[in-house]
Order: C-alpha cells, then sequence, then structure tokens
C-alpha cells in the first residue's frame, strides 16, 4: 500500500494540471473529472448558507427529531436555490453551497434573491417553515455570497462512496467567511453589490412625509480576508415567498 500511495502522490504533484474553462456547473457523474491531474473551470456567484447550533439541537433533542429538522432545513434551501437557477452542491454537515453560473447582473442578483427567499422561509413569524421547525429549536444562520472563478476536481479514489468534489476560488472562501461571520443575516462581496440589480439593491419606502422612495437595504462593513481588511456588505431584509 504505501508504495502505492507513494507513486500516486509524486504522480499528482510532478505532474502538470490540465484546465478547462467551461460555462455549467459540474457534478460528480461529470466524465470530463478523473482522478487525474484535471480540472474545470467556471465562473458563477456562491452562495454559502451554513445553520448554526446544531450540536445544541442534537443535545436537546432525540435523533430522529434532528434529522428532521435538518431535511425540512435542507429541503427549504434547495427548492429555492433551484427556482433561481442555483446549483446545489456540496452537503458538508450543516453548510450548503449553491453555484448560479453565469458573470451577468441578473445571475447575481439571482443568488441573493434567493438568500432573501431562504431568510423570509428560515426567521420569518409569517412563515409556516419557521413555525413548524421552532416546535424543536430556533434555526440561526448566515449567508455570504461572492462572485468570481472557481475550479472543480474530483478527489478520492474510484467507488461511488470514496469520491467527492472540490471546489476551489476566492469566491467560495470568501462566501464562506462572510457567511460565518452573520447570524440571520445575509452578507455579500463588494463586486457583487457593485453589481445588483435595483430589485435587490434598493426597497421601497415612505419618507416622513408620505412620498415614495428608493432605500438602500445594505450596510458597508470591513472584516479581514487574506490578512487584508475588506469591504463587504450585510442586510436583514428578506424577500417574502408567495
Amino acid at each position: 500500500m504505501k508504495s502505492g500511495i507513494d507513486s500516486k502522490i509524486q504522480q499528482i504533484i510532478d505532474d502538470a494540471f490540465d484546465v478547462t474553462d467551461i460555462t455549467d456547473v459540474p457534478n460528480i457523474d461529470d466524465t470530463r473529472l478523473t482522478f487525474g491531474n484535471k480540472g474545470l473551470r467556471f465562473e458563477a456567484t456562491t452562495l454559502f448558507i451554513d445553520m448554526r447550533g446544531s450540536t445544541a439541537v442534537l443535545n436537546n433533542h432525540n435523533r430522529t427529531t434532528v434529522a428532521k429538522i435538518h431535511k425540512a432545513y435542507f429541503h427549504t434551501i434547495v427548492t429555492i436555490a433551484k427556482s433561481l437557477g442555483g446549483e446545489v452542491r456540496s452537503f458538508n454537515g450543516d453548510g450548503m453551497l449553491v453555484f448560479f453560473q453565469g458573470t451577468s447582473k441578473l445571475t447575481l442578483s439571482n443568488a441573493v434573491e434567493a438568500a432573501m427567499k431562504m431568510k423570509w422561509m428560515l426567521s420569518s413569524s409569517d412563515s409556516a417553515v419557521k413555525k413548524k421547525m421552532e416546535k424543536y429549536s430556533t434555526v440561526n444562520f448566515g449567508i455570504g455570497i461572492d462572485d468570481g472563478k472557481i475550479l472543480c476536481a474530483k478527489v478520492g479514489i474510484a467507488g461511488a462512496d470514496n469520491r467527492d468534489l472540490v471546489w476551489i476560488g476566492n469566491a467560495v472562501n470568501k462566501s464562506v467567511k462572510v457567511g460565518d461571520m452573520l447570524h440571520g443575516n445575509i452578507g455579500i462581496s463588494s463586486y457583487v453589490y457593485s453589481n445588483l440589480l435595483d430589485q435587490v439593491k434598493y426597497a421601497i419606502e415612505k419618507d416622513i412625509w408620505g412620498n415614495e422612495v428608493k432605500k438602500d437595504m445594505w450596510q458597508s462593513q470591513y472584516f479581514e480576508y487574506n490578512g487584508k481588511s475588506e469591504l463587504y456588505y450585510f442586510t436583514s431584509y428578506h424577500w417574502v415567498v408567495t
């Protein structure tokens, strides 16, 4: 076994890495991916959502109840994401990555709309999902969003249960970093904010004289990323799901 591992690692490290640019989001069964030094690169808006406090939920409820909470949580997220063109990948514990492939303001804005709808379904007192889930536990979560190029590669060894995909790029790392900082809110990179359509950037509200005015739904703040201070935006606004 040792010699086999040594030989494979030498091949992985020493051989060149072949990258192909694509215009879709690959999945685990994509035949363009192999265990060799091959990867697929695409551009997308990355949405990361993470459910918090799952350890406390596990300690307070039996395993079947925890399973039901997770099933309700993930069903809600996946349904909303796919309705707006999102491709769901990487169920990691309580977290999930969703990719909205493309480079347009529409794909960026679809990701933000999806996040706002997820927020409403999971936290609004008018949401039947929240009412059902809080019978056992209040769901705490954070959502982070960024856009950029992502490299996908297959890892592991042959066999359905021995392989997975890795998603590499600042868009993934930054969305996770921003999402981890927030509790019940949505955070986006400055690039995403600068390219949003008005429908997910401004709310129409009335001023003290009763006139309708546009109000920016986002507030700016800085966070540390890769040793530097970077600007991001966050909001507590949501999008009602009908």
